[in-house]
């Protein structure tokens, strides 16, 4: 499963705060085990504009750059660094060479009304390595990639 073993959490402010707002609803209604597990790692908000304390336990803020929060956490952490959602956040990550993996989970609907938000706009080019694959109900499939920046030359 996505978040067996240890790991810590980076979230952005915007998904992080969704998830506040969503958390007493799926603790509560519908308990979902990966929730309950994400719920439990620790881990970072970046933000310059949240503040705690906040109903979850073991997060902390760090405000600044993303890209210096999250390259300073990588050389701190001893556990892998995980992040769920976080759009913005994810895409300026990627753009820094600071993603290992990208986890993409392809769910067999056609958002083409609703859709709003192209998940890797603004992110940059890369070449991307398969390393797992899983199926989910007969239906919902998740790919694991590798993602190495693309240099384009102009020959």
């Amino acid at each position: 499963m996505a978040y067996d073993g240890e790991q810590r959490m980076a979230f952005g402010a915007k998904t992080f705060g969704l998830f506040l707002q969503m958390l007493p609803a799926l603790v509560e209604e519908d308990p979902d085990p990966w929730m309950d597990r994400m719920i439990n790692c620790p881990g970072t908000v970046v933000s310059s504009t949240l503040r705690g304390p906040f109903d979850w336990p073991d997060v902390t803020v760090a405000s600044g750059d993303a890209v210096d929060v999250v390259r300073r956490m990588k050389e701190e952490s001893d556990v892998p660094i995980r992040s769920h959602g976080s759009l913005s956040l994810n895409r300026t990550l990627l753009a820094a060479g600071l993603v290992d993996r990208i986890q993409v989970t392809v769910f067999p609907v056609i958002a083409a009304q609703t859709g709003d938000e192209p998940v890797f706009a603004g992110a940059g080019d890369f070449d991307l390595e398969l390393l797992e694959t899983s199926t989910f109900d007969g239906r919902s499939q998740e790919f694991v990639y590798r993602p190495t920046l693309r240099v384009w030359s102009e020959t």
